[in-house]
């Protein structure tokens, strides 16, 4: 099963954000255990980078991109996806991007923590909760 997987869900990993660490930790090590392949934007890793680099500093920065790396396949941020997310209105154009690059990955379902920011989705968009009370990893 290809899982997409929203920035947000990366963060909460990353930073330990509470209360949504347990849940995305869970999708995160799904795709760690090769349960799920786990689809990324290549945007989220700049993303993630600028975010931990700010908060904890370049080595963990650079340990983060390592552990993105190690678990997730990236998906290219091309022409098409950008053309897509610019004419779509979405509120939030990252969040935008994120969705285009799932279609373009052709992922069976995006996961965020955010899924009413996705309106009339042509994937299933699903909470980190909401995804694994939909599927048997067992």
């Amino acid at each position: 099963m290809d899982v997409f997987l929203d920035t947000n869900v990366l963060m909460d990993v990353l930073l330990d954000r509470e209360p949504f660490v347990a849940d995305s930790q869970q999708v995160w090590l799904l795709a760690e255990r090769g349960k799920i392949r786990g689809l990324v934007s290549a945007i989220s890793f700049p993303n993630v980078y600028y975010v931990v680099r700010k908060l904890s500093g370049v080595r963990q920065a650079n340990r983060m991109m390592i552990m993105l790396r190690d678990v997730f396949v990236p998906v290219a941020c091309d022409e098409q996806v950008l053309q897509q997310a610019i004419d779509a209105g979405f509120k939030d154009f990252e969040d935008a991007i994120q969705y285009f690059t799932a279609l373009r990955a052709d992922a069976d379902c995006l996961v965020s923590r955010n899924p009413k920011h996705f309106r009339d989705p042509d994937i299933p968009v699903l909470t980190p909760s909401e995804f694994l009370a939909a599927h048997d990893f067992a």
